[in-house]
């Protein structure tokens, strides 16, 4: 059975109230609509001719609107997502999703690796959270990783229209841990967290997890050494210390 207009405005009531604003509250709903239209078009004048509008011209006044606060509609998601799958047997995935792109003035456009692509090309790269559990997986987060490159060229970021504030430079993994704290804070309910060897290759990132309590299991890369906690490290010519890990 297909989503019906009904299921998506059942779905979409706690997000909308959490809006606040009258007009966002309005222009939200025939927006998604657009979107999850059958067209491959998502430019907005197909979208507003697809809605039966007379022109684009509402549309273009939401999506080009200044920024605002998404933390409530995170809250509602964390708590749907609870709802729908969440549990001592559902999984927390964090992973990476790739935009590509042939310009350069999107937000954290750069050459790196493109999963979606499975090389290095221009991208924009997002760090994701994914709630699973009974075969069903429900996104509860999604942050763009911002490159040196970026970060380093203020202008750039200023012209793009990236806040003052994101402009800091981040790992992956440190992001992913940032969003995993607020699902935590949201007391969303999983029983561990999964991660591919792009995350946990990180001995930081890891360390972070089990800093938190949480049962895990993380791909590394074929190379990388594994030892037990107890080894000790024993330098030419030096004295024994402690193994750090990579």
């Amino acid at each position: 059975m297909g989503l019906t207009m009904s299921d998506l405005d059942s779905w979409l009531e706690p997000f909308l109230a959490a809006l606040g604003h009258k007009k966002r509250r309005l222009w939200a709903p025939l927006y998604l609509r657009g979107l999850l239209g059958p067209s491959e078009r998502k430019s907005l004048q197909p979208m507003a001719a697809r809605l039966g509008l007379s022109g684009h011209d509402q549309l273009q006044h939401f999506i080009a609107s200044p920024a605002w606060d998404d933390a409530p509609l995170w809250r509602v998601l964390a708590g749907q997502a609870d709802r729908l799958v969440g549990g001592a047997k559902s999984a927390l995935v964090i992973d990476d999703t790739a935009l590509p792109k042939k310009g350069t003035l999107s937000v954290g456009v750069e050459r790196q690796y493109c999963g979606q692509l499975g090389k290095r090309a221009n991208c924009q790269a997002l760090v994701s959270l994914t709630l699973a559990g009974r075969e069903v997986p429900v996104p509860v987060g999604l942050r763009l990783f911002l490159p040196e490159k970026w970060v380093g060229d203020r202008e750039r970021c200023t012209a793009a229209g990236v806040p003052e504030a994101e402009v800091v430079a981040r790992s992956k993994g440190e992001i992913a841990l940032a969003e995993l704290d607020r699902l935590l804070v949201a007391r969303v309910r999983f029983g561990m967290v999964l991660a591919d060897a792009g995350y946990g290759a990180s001995a930081a990132f890891r360390a972070g997890l089990s800093e938190r309590g949480l049962t895990w299991a993380v791909g590394i890369l074929p190379n990388q050494k594994v030892y037990g906690a107890d080894v000790r490290l024993v330098p030419p010519g030096g004295r024994k210390r402690r193994l750090v890990p990579d």
